[in-house]
C-alpha cells in the first residue's frame, strides 16, 4: 500500500495537465500547493486500509467540515493560554459558528482554506505554548505544522511574518530570554528546512523578499544570545563598547548584502501580492485580472458585522482585556489583531484570517464579563469605623524624641499599642470596603446575563441564516422565489456546460471570462483560454 502510495505521489508530482494555462499547459505537480490533496489522497488510503471503503469524491466534500471541528479544537487550546478553559470553550463555538470561517468550511468547499485554518490556529498554540516552556518539542512541532501549512495555502506567509514580528516586539520590549531563544530558533530552522522540500516553495525561504523578516530576526536572536554570552565575561565598559562596535558595523553589513544581493537577483524583490497588501490600487492598475475578483476588494463595513456580527463589539474589549495583563502571549493576541485588522479591511478574502483572532478576544471579553455578575457570593457589610472619644484626645501616635531616655521610649511604646492596633483596623477595613466595590444585586446580575444571552441567540441566528441563504448553495446551482412564495431553481449553467460537452470536440478551446474557466474545466471537460488560477496571469 505504501509503495502504490509513493508511486502515485510521484506521478502527481510529473502531471503535465495540457488543458490548463492554454497554449502552454503546466507541470500541476511543481504548480500548486499539493497539501489538500496529499490529504486526501491519504485519508483515502488510511480507510481503505482499515476495510473503509469510502469514496474520494465523498472524502473531498466533507474534508471542510471534519477539520472545521479540528480548528474548534486548536482555537480552544490557542484560547485557554490566554485565559481559561471557560474562554477556549466560548472560542470555539465561535469559531465554529462565525460566517467568516464558515464560508471555507461547508461540505463541498473544497479549496485550501479548508485545511489552513486549523494548521494556521494550532501553529500558533504550539508557538505559544514553545514561548512559555522554552521546549525545543513544542518549538519543532509548530514547525512540522508550519511545513504543512506551507504545502496547503499560499497564505503561508502570514504565519512567516506573525511569528518574526511577535519575537521582534519582545526583544524591543526588552523581554529577551533563553525560551524566546529555544522556541524561535527550533521553529524557524527545522520549518523552513522543511518547507524547502514544497517543490511549488523550494529555495523561496531563503531568496524572496517576504522571507527575510524571519530570516533576519532568527540572525538577531544569534546576536543577542551570543551578546548575552559575552557580557557574562567582560566588564560592563568593554561591553558597552563593543556592543556599540558590533551593532553598527553588523547593521551596515548586512542592509549592504541585502542590497546587492537583491540587486544581483539572487533575492527576488516584493512581488505583486504583497504591494496589492500595501497599495489598494496596485492591482487595479498593473494586474487587473486580479483587481478583477471580489475577494480581492476593500472590504466594506457591512461585510464586518455580516461575517462577525456582535464578535465585532466584543473584540476591542478582548484585546484592550489583553493590555491590562500584556503576558508574552497576549502581546501575540495584540499583534495579530493589528495585522490582521488591516489586511482583513484590505482585501474580502483576509477576512478569513482575521476570524480567528476576532472569536479568541470575543471570548476572552465575553467570560471576563460574565465571570464578574454570576458569582453568587455577595460581600459582606461593612461595619461602622467610627472611634472612641478616648481615642480622640490621645497625642500617644507622636514619636518619641531623640534625647528621650530608653525607659522612656518603652513606656511611650507601650501606650501607642491600643491606637497603633485601632490604626490597623482602620486601615484593614479600608482595603475590605475597597476589594467589594462593584454591582452585587441579583436583579443587575440577571440583567446582565440575559442580555448576553439574548446577544449568542442573536448570534446563532445570524449564523444559521448567512450559512443556509450565503454558503449552503453551490454558485454554478441558482435559486430564486416566484411570486407564491416557491422556490425556482436555475440551472442554466450546468445544463450549459452538459451541451458544451456533448457538441464539441475533444480539442476544442472555449473563450470566456476567467471567472468560470474551473467550471468549464471540471464540467465540460475543456480547455479555456482563462482559467482561475492567477499563478498564470502573465499569460493571460
Amino acid at each position: 500500500m505504501l509503495t502504490d502510495y509513493s508511486f502515485r505521489l510521484q506521478e502527481f508530482w510529473n502531471w503535465f495537465d495540457p488543458t490548463a494555462w492554454y497554449p502552454l499547459g503546466r507541470v500541476v505537480g511543481g504548480t500548486i500547493y499539493p497539501g489538500l490533496m496529499a490529504t486526501s489522497g491519504a485519508i483515502y488510503n488510511i480507510l481503505h486500509a482499515l476495510s473503509l471503503p469510502v469514496d474520494i469524491r465523498n472524502i473531498c466534500v466533507l474534508l471542510a467540515p471534519v477539520f472545521s471541528a479540528f480548528t474548534a479544537w486548536a482555537t480552544y487550546m490557542f484560547t485557554k493560554e490566554m485565559k481559561d478553559e471557560s474562554a477556549g470553550l466560548l472560542a470555539a463555538v465561535f469559531i465554529g459558528i462565525a460566517p467568516g470561517y464558515i464560508s471555507r468550511s461547508v461540505a463541498g468547499s473544497y479549496d485550501n482554506e479548508a485545511i489552513a485554518i486549523f494548521l494556521l490556529m494550532i501553529t500558533f498554540f504550539l508557538w505559544i505554548k514553545a514561548l512559555k516552556t522554552g521546549s525545543a518539542l513544542f518549538g519543532t512541532g509548530a514547525a512540522l505544522f508550519y511545513f504543512y501549512m506551507v504545502a496547503a495555502w499560499g497564505g503561508y506567509a502570514f504565519i512567516t511574518n506573525m511569528i518574526p514580528l511577535h519575537s521582534l516586539v519582545l526583544l524591543l520590549m526588552g523581554r529577551y530570554s533563553n525560551r524566546l531563544y529555544v522556541a524561535y530558533s527550533s521553529w524557524y530552522a527545522i520549518g523552513t528546512l522543511a518547507s524547502m522540500q514544497v517543490p511549488f516553495v523550494g529555495f523561496q525561504p531563503v531568496r524572496t523578499s517576504e522571507h527575510m523578516a524571519a530570516l533576519g530576526v532568527f540572525g538577531l536572536l544569534q546576536l543577542v544570545a551570543f551578546t548575552d554570552l559575552v557580557r557574562s565575561h567582560v566588564s560592563s565598559k568593554q561591553f558597552r563598547t563593543l556592543l556599540q562596535i558590533s551593532v553598527v558595523s553588523l547593521g551596515v553589513l548586512g542592509a549592504a548584502a541585502f542590497g546587492i544581493l537583491t540587486m544581483k537577483g539572487w533575492i527576488a524583490p516584493w512581488t505583486g501580492r504583497f504591494y496589492s497588501l500595501w497599495d489598494t490600487g496596485y492591482a487595479k492598475k498593473y494586474i487587473p485580472i486580479i483587481a478583477s475578483v471580489s475577494e480581492h476588494q476593500p472590504t466594506a463595513w457591512p461585510a464586518f458585522f455580516m461575517d462577525l456580527h456582535f464578535l465585532i463589539v466584543l473584540f476591542p474589549a478582548g484585546v484592550f482585556l489583553c493590555f491590562k495583563e500584556l503576558r508574552d502571549e497576549h502581546v501575540f493576541v495584540i499583534i495579530y489583531a493589528v495585522v490582521g485588522s488591516y489586511f482583513a479591511g484590505v482585501m474580502v478574502r483576509l477576512m478569513l484570517t482575521l476570524t480567528p483572532c476576532v472569536c479568541v478576544s470575543a471570548a476572552v471579553a465575553l467570560t471576563t464579563l460574565l465571570e464578574q455578575y454570576m458569582d453568587p457570593v455577595e460581600p459582606d457589610e461593612v461595619p461602622s469605623t467610627s472611634v472612641s472619644d478616648d481615642s480622640k484626645g490621645d497625642t500617644s501616635f507622636s514619636e518619641p524624641s531623640a534625647t528621650s531616655t530608653p525607659a522612656k521610649k518603652s513606656k511611650k511604646s507601650a501606650t501607642s499599642t491600643p491606637n497603633t492596633d485601632i490604626a490597623a483596623k482602620l486601615n484593614s477595613l479600608n482595603l475590605s470596603s475597597k476589594s467589594k466595590k462593584g454591582v452585587f444585586g441579583l436583579d443587575t446580575r440577571l440583567l446582565v446575563i440575559a442580555n448576553a444571552l439574548l446577544m449568542l441567540f442573536a448570534f446563532v441566528t445570524h449564523c444559521t441564516w448567512v450559512t443556509s441563504n450565503a454558503y449552503s448553495s453551490p454558485s454554478v446551482v441558482l435559486s430564486s422565489q416566484n411570486p407564491d412564495g416557491s422556490k425556482h431553481i436555475i440551472d442554466d449553467y450546468r445544463e450549459a456546460y452538459y451541451w458544451l460537452r456533448q457538441n464539441t470536440p475533444q480539442n476544442s478551446v472555449i473563450m470566456s471570462w476567467w471567472d468560470y474557466g474551473y467550471q468549464i474545466a471540471g464540467f465540460a471537460d475543456r480547455t479555456t483560454l482563462v482559467d482561475n488560477n492567477t499563478w498564470n496571469n502573465s499569460q493571460c
